[in-house]
């Protein structure tokens, strides 16, 4: 014998969330994968290069968990099984937590974002570009810089003591010193658009600490990349928002069926 009455409004209304949680879900498990395999996405520019890697996989695995909570709470409506309605709470909750807490360590955080991002950008420019070992973290910075119309961290000069010169970074503070009258060269990304091969080829050849050419970008990555991430803060937390309080109405609605479930069991 079917829930009726009021249980039976939840059970559709439990239907259709759990339809929205398999499309979260899905699309962060598309997005998650996508994000590890494609080089070119400048959000990885925002960290350094493992702890990026850390925060896709956990993300992953978010994705995972509500796309398998949005299967067991379907098919705990649709057969009125205890079981699968209390693994969709449990699955569920776990997600909730998860993201209350990453909200609140991010929230409390925010105001050291700003030195989170200038640090993985300045150690890209530094340390990882043009390394054949990293060949991935070129590409996305050669993205980054064409799209944001920037170069170097805080501008062009960051290349001038880049491991990308071929500069020994154990040795800083002596080449800081010793290499106010050498030549260096910066990223073809840095050039500006519809620009002659020729007239970029020459404007990538700096001198230490001389004028800039009109023909490449001047302004760092840094600032241009924290406006950005800036603008969007209040649109990720407003999502983010969204989606617990839907979770919160999930999880009242399945303990209210488990409830109408047993008492139903009982009756018969």
């Amino acid at each position: 014998m079917g829930l009726n009455g009021c249980c039976s409004c939840v059970k559709y209304l439990m239907v259709l969330i759990n339809i929205l949680f398999w499309l979260i879900g899905l699309t962060i498990v598309i997005t998650s994968i996508w994000m590890l395999t494609d080089p070119t996405f400048m959000l990885s520019m925002t960290q350094s290069y493992d702890h990026y890697h850390i925060a896709l996989y956990v993300f992953l695995a978010i994705g995972t968990l509500i796309t398998l909570g949005a299967f067991f709470g379907c098919m705990g409506v649709c057969r009125e099984s205890q079981c699968l309605l209390v693994s969709f709470f449990c699955v569920i909750l776990i997600v909730m937590v998860a993201q209350i807490a990453a909200g609140a360590w991010a929230f409390h955080n925010k105001d050291k974002l700003d030195d989170i991002v200038r640090a993985a950008v300045k150690a890209s420019v530094q340390e990882e570009y043009g390394q054949a070992s990293m060949s991935s973290r070129t590409v996305t910075f050669d993205t980054l810089q064409k799209n944001l119309k920037c170069c170097g961290a805080d501008g062009p000069g960051d290349w001038a003591t880049s491991r990308f010169n071929n500069v020994d970074r154990t040795n800083i503070v002596d080449i800081a010193v010793s290499s106010l009258n050498v030549f260096y060269n910066i990223p073809e990304s840095c050039c500006k658009e519809d620009l002659k091969d020729n007239d970029c080829e020459r404007s990538r050849h700096l001198k230490f600490g001389g004028p800039l050419n009109t023909y490449i970008y001047q302004q760092g990555c840094v600032d241009k990349l924290i406006e950005i991430i800036h603008e969007n803060w209040v649109t990720i937390f407003a999502i983010a928002a969204a989606v617990i309080l839907l979770e919160l109405l999930s999880l009242t609605f399945a303990l209210s069926l488990c409830c109408a479930v047993r008492n139903q069991h009982y009756k018969a």
